[in-house]
């Protein structure tokens, strides 16, 4: 059992972080994120900000899943099954850019009219 061993480590390990962990845990509590800044602005701003984090965190991917396309042709070797493959990445990964940016179309178009609705 060569995987025997590395999981005897494992466990070892989690079980002596495990109580630091807990710790850390039983001493955060609300009153320590006072004078962090965090919870200061408002629920539309809030909600804004996230959206915007979480649509360049999905382009980011698409773009990374392009790249590797484009990897892949270029290490193909001239291999038919592996340029389609490599091609299949890139179409993925052009349509996840364009559905990402009419997301992000849709949503600045709807946070600005509830914005302007509300104010």
């Amino acid at each position: 059992m060569k995987g025997g061993g590395k999981m005897k480590k494992i466990l070892t390990a989690l079980l002596l972080v495990a109580p630091m962990a807990a710790s850390a845990q039983a001493n955060f509590g609300i009153n320590d994120l006072n004078g962090t800044g965090l919870g200061t602005a408002g629920l539309k701003t809030t909600i804004g900000s996230l959206l915007n984090v979480a649509l360049s965190f999905l382009g980011i991917i698409a773009v990374l899943i392009i790249l590797l396309g484009g990897f892949k042709w270029m290490t193909s070797q001239g291999s038919s099954d592996k340029v389609d493959e490599a091609k299949k990445l890139i179409g993925a990964g052009v349509v996840g850019l364009i559905i990402i940016l009419a997301a992000y179309a849709i949503v600045r178009f709807v946070l600005t009219e509830v914005y302007n609705a509300t104010t």
